[in-house]
C-alpha cells in the first residue's frame, strides 16, 4: 500500500468523523441531546451506526471531538512556557486559551456551551474527558522540574489545575475566578518548587 492511499484513507476517516460531529451537534442543538439517537446522526451523516461507533465510542464522544488537541495545548504550556513563566501561570493561560474555544467565533458555540451545561450527562463526561489530562499534565510538570514520574506535587497541581476552571462555571466573571484559583496555586507551587 503506498502512501498516497493512505493519505487518502486517512482524510476520508477525518472527514466521516468531522460530518458525524457535525451532524451530532447541528442535531443535539435543534432538538436536543435527549431526543436524538444515534440512529438519527448516523441517517444524517449517511452513514451506518457501525460506522458510528468505528469512530466514537458513545454518543456523548460524538459532542467532545477536541480532547487530544486540548491535551497537547496542556503539556504545551507547560513545556513551551516562556522564561520565567511559572508552570502554575502557563496552566492557568492554556486553560483560558482553551475555554475561549478556538471555536468561539462559531454562532453555535455559546448554543454548545449551553447545550453541554444544561445536559447532566453532557457536564459529566465533559468532566471525565477534561480530567483524563491530569497524567499527562502531571507527567509534564515532573519532566520540568526533573522529579520523579509519582511525584505528588506534580499531580497534586495537575489535578488542581485541571479542577480550576470549575470555579468559573455559571459566574460572569469566569476568567477572574479561574486566575484567582491560579493565583492560590501559585503561592502553594512557589512554596513548594520556587519559581518553577
Amino acid at each position: 500500500m503506498n502512501e498516497l492511499t493512505m493519505g487518502r484513507r486517512e482524510r476520508k476517516k477525518a472527514a466521516t468523523r468531522k460530518a458525524l460531529a457535525d451532524a451530532a451537534l447541528d442535531l443535539f442543538l435543534e432538538h436536543g441531546y435527549d431526543q436524538v439517537g444515534v440512529k438519527d446522526i448516523a441517517d444524517a451523516a449517511d452513514v451506518s451506526t457501525t460506522t458510528l461507533f468505528k469512530h466514537f465510542p458513545s454518543k456523548e464522544a460524538l459532542v467532545f471531538d477536541e480532547d487530544a488537541e486540548q491535551e497537547a495545548v496542556l503539556v504545551s504550556a507547560v513545556r513551551d512556557r516562556a522564561p520565567g513563566c511559572s508552570i502554575p501561570a502557563a496552566l492557568c493561560e492554556g486553560i483560558l486559551r482553551i475555554r475561549s474555544g478556538a471555536h468561539s467565533e462559531d454562532p453555535r458555540f455559546a448554543a454548545f456551551l449551553a447545550l453541554v451545561e444544561g445536559t447532566p450527562v453532557l457536564r459529566s463526561y465533559a468532566h471525565r474527558m477534561w480530567m483524563r489530562h491530569q497524567a499527562a499534565v502531571a507527567h509534564a510538570i515532573a519532566e520540568e522540574i526533573g522529579a520523579p514520574d509519582d511525584d505528588a506535587t506534580c499531580a497534586a497541581l495537575a489535578r488542581f489545575a485541571l479542577e480550576a476552571p470549575s470555579i468559573g462555571e455559571g459566574h460572569a466573571d469566569s476568567r477572574e475566578r479561574i486566575r484567582r484559583a491560579f493565583d492560590l496555586l501559585e503561592r502553594g507551587w512557589s512554596a513548594e518548587h520556587g519559581r518553577a
